[in-house]
Parts: structure tokens; sequence; C-alpha cells
């Protein structure tokens, strides 16, 4: 067997299956992957510095890790051999014995998941919370029980080279342009999203975004009975937020579900996160006391809207993880005013001037970083200041300067953090020590 990919997900997969009992090869791009040595001391062959054709040419199967793009040279040419190529996700589902709810989306996924995990843990139930928020689905396999619940964060990446996957619930948050450095367009990035309804069936759930015309469409005749959640508050047959509460409409009825006031987070893209978890968490059987009691103390993810520290009147928020530029116009607009926002990295496709409204009512100005710096200022320099930065420690203090007296230093890059950062947790931690930095420097 032959894992391409020496990430966290790979490295599950190759133990996975030499558990299994298989003769495992791994084969990565690197030539100093630090954690070569113990897997071959495991077992495990271990190819560094490239995927060589005869790697391909005596698989019986290949298993991928999500950054490993399917048109990698040494997986046509195993397909076209009749070789079965799946990914990390695929392969865990096929040994897990829980069921699975599975999660996608543009934004919200890691929160969401995290909050369902909460909720099921409230009511008594097994939870397995893992998959691409942090924690390899093929490492809890030796887990998984019958009672067990798996909820599963899952990416375009993982789904796209799924064939038998089968959520008992699958849940779509959003679909907004994203990761289209891989994906050839949004429609294939849609498709590969889709592919979480694929294999499920009619005593199956899918729980949809009635204000998203992308998922409704993408939903459209599954086998799964659709359950839709609307976090604009704008459906009379599914769940959404009517005043002071989430509930549950039907023709008939209006069922209150959660109090708002017991939701911790900041901004109102972050109570639709709860709506869409509310949702899912009745379908599967959940009450309503344990969603009450999972929401307090919950105040969201490290680099999700993260309250990072404040100087004198002005506030800084670490939003790393906003790596498209909904999720940044989002958060922008999770402030009333008073914005200074750190935009920029590596892009991943979008359009910057879809910021242009959210900023133009609270924005005071824009701190411009790494690769897509240019792309930011021509999108949003006729319409408020772009500053540029050419280090994180400059992105801080001109923001800071900018938003003084009284604004919100607000890191929500739009982009992918591969021009300066190993990824968006790296950039997320920086930030935060930047603004410790400028704290010991003003006080």
């Amino acid at each position: 067997m032959v894992v391409v990919g020496a990430a966290r997900s790979g490295i599950a997969a190759a133990e996975l299956l030499l558990r299994r009992g298989a003769r495992v090869l791994m084969t990565e791009r690197r030539d100093d992957f630090e954690q070569a040595s113990a897997l071959r001391r495991a077992g495990i062959e271990v190819e560094l510095g490239g995927h060589s054709p005869a790697t391909f040419e005596s698989a019986d199967l290949v298993v991928t890790s999500p950054g490993v793009p399917p048109d990698e040279p040494g997986l046509v040419a195993a397909r076209t051999r009749g070789v079965e190529v799946i990914g990390e996700v695929e392969l865990a589902s096929r040994w897990l014995r829980g069921r699975v709810i599975a999660v996608t989306g543009t934004k919200g996924k890691s929160t969401t998941t995290t909050l369902l995990g909460r909720m099921i843990a409230a009511d008594g139930k097994r939870v397995l919370v893992g998959g691409n928020i942090g924690v390899p689905l093929s490492s809890q396999v030796e887990d998984s029980t019958p009672e067990t619940i798996h909820a599963v964060e899952v990416s375009s990446f993982q789904l796209e080279s799924t064939t038998t996957f089968r959520p008992w619930i699958a849940l779509w948050l959003n679909l907004a342009d994203d990761h289209l450095d891989r994906h050839p367009n949004v429609e294939e990035y849609a498709k590969a999203k889709a592919r979480i309804f694929a294999n499920q069936r009619a005593e199956d759930w899918a729980v949809v975004n009635l204000d998203d015309p992308i998922v409704m469409g993408h939903s459209k005749g599954i086998a799964s009975t659709r359950v839709g959640f609307s976090p604009q508050g704008s459906t009379s047959n599914g769940f959404s937020v009517d005043g002071e509460w989430i509930v549950r409409r039907t023709a008939t009825s209006s069922e209150r579900m959660v109090p708002v006031s017991a939701v911790e987070l900041t901004g109102r893209h972050m109570l639709g996160n709860v709506v869409a978890a509310v949702a899912t968490a009745s379908v599967a059987g959940i009450g309503t006391s344990a969603m009450v009691a999972s929401l307090k103390g919950f105040r969201g993810l490290e680099h999700v809207m993260e309250p990072s520290g404040r100087i004198g009147d002005v506030t800084f928020v670490n939003d790393s993880k906003a790596t498209n530029v909904e999720a940044a116009r989002r958060s922008i607009e999770s402030f009333p005013g008073r914005v200074v926002a750190l935009v920029g990295g590596h892009f991943k496709g979008g359009d910057f001037r879809d910021l242009r409204d959210a900023l133009a009512s609270r924005g005071r100005a824009v701190v411009a970083m790494g690769e897509a710096a240019p792309l930011v200022r021509e999108a949003l320099a006729d319409l408020l200041p772009v500053i540029d930065a050419a280090s994180m420690r400059e992105a801080v203090e001109r923001g800071y300067e900018a938003a003084r007296p009284d604004g919100v230093v607000l890191l929500a890059p739009a982009c992918a953090s591969f021009d300066w950062f190993r990824d968006y947790a790296e950039r997320g931690r920086v930030f935060k020590e930047e603004v410790e930095r400028l704290k010991t420097r003003e006080q």
C-alpha cells in the first residue's frame, strides 16, 4: 500500500494500514521529514525527495493526504493502471464502527464541528471529534465503537477523494469562492463539497443552508432527508433565529430551542453556526438542555474571532482562520465600526472588492500584507487608506497606529498563510506575540 504525503493525516493513514497488516510505503516530496526515522523503525518504508514512478507501479492501493492534488502524475498513472486511489478520510471511514456526522462548508466548519461535539457529549453520548479539524479520522478508528458518534470536519480536498464515505448526518454550512488555486473553478469546488451527500440513503439526513442557493442547488434530489436552517432567519420551515430564540419552525408551529442569550460567540456569522449546530444536533436526537449547557463558556476556537488583547482603547482580534474573502467579510461585519483590517497573504482566489461594502461603513484603514498586497491595494485604495506592511510586526504596529484611539485591529487575512507562515495557526500565534510585544513597549 502506498501513502502519498507525510502530513498529519498521511502519517495516521500509514499507521492505520500498518496496524491492519499491510505493507506500507510512504512517499513524500520533502527531503528533511523529521519523523522518517521513527516511521521506518515502526515498519513503514519511507521515500523522500519526490514520488518515484516505480512506487506507484507496484501499488495495490494508493492513499493520499488532502494536500496532494488529484492530478499528481503518479496518481494519474496509478488510476490508468486500475489502482484504487482514495483519501485518508475515505480509508478511515471503511473501518469506523460508529455513526458519522460530517460537516463541510467554506466558513465555520471547525467552530460548528467543535460545538456539535460539545452538544453530543453534554447529552451523555460517546463522541469523537476529528477530521480536518486537526485529529485525523484514521487515528480514531481503534476507538470507534457502535455507540460512538463521530463529529467529522471534512474539506473539499478530503471529499473529492471519497467513493463510499457515507455520513449518517451531512451538514453543508455555506459556499463561497475559495481554494481556486486547487480547484479549477467555483463549480468544481462546489461539486467536491457536494460529495458529502453522494452515498447517503433514505434513512440518512442532510442539513442544508436555506439561504445559500449553491448549497440548495447541489442538495436538490439527494437520497437523504433534507432539513434546513436559515442564518438570516428567513424561513418558515426549518431552524432559524426569531427574536431572542433559536427556533424550529414548521408550517403549523414554532418551537423554542435555545435562547440567543446562551451564545457567547462574537459575530452574527457565529450565531449562524450555532443555528446550524442546533439543527444538526436536533436531528441527532440531542436534547435542548444539552445544547444550552454546551454553549456555556464556549467562546470559540483559537484563531477564530479570538480576542487577543487591548492597548488603551484599541482592541486586537485574531481571526487568522479567515482564509478566504467571504470569511474576512463576515469578520469585518462583526464590528459596528472603527475597524483596521489586516488583509493579505498567499492568494487563493476570490475578489477583494467583495470587502468594500463591509469596510465602507466600518473601516478606518486596511493593512496589506504578503504576496497579495498589490491586489488588496488595487481593490480598496480608492475607498480608504491602505497601508503596506512587510512583516507581521509591521502589520500590528501600523494597524495599531491607524486604529488609535479607540479602534479594532482585526487580523482577517482572506488568504492562505503559506507566503510568510507554515499555516494559519502559526500566523495567528505570531500576531498575538506581536500584540504582546507592542503592549510591553507601550506600557
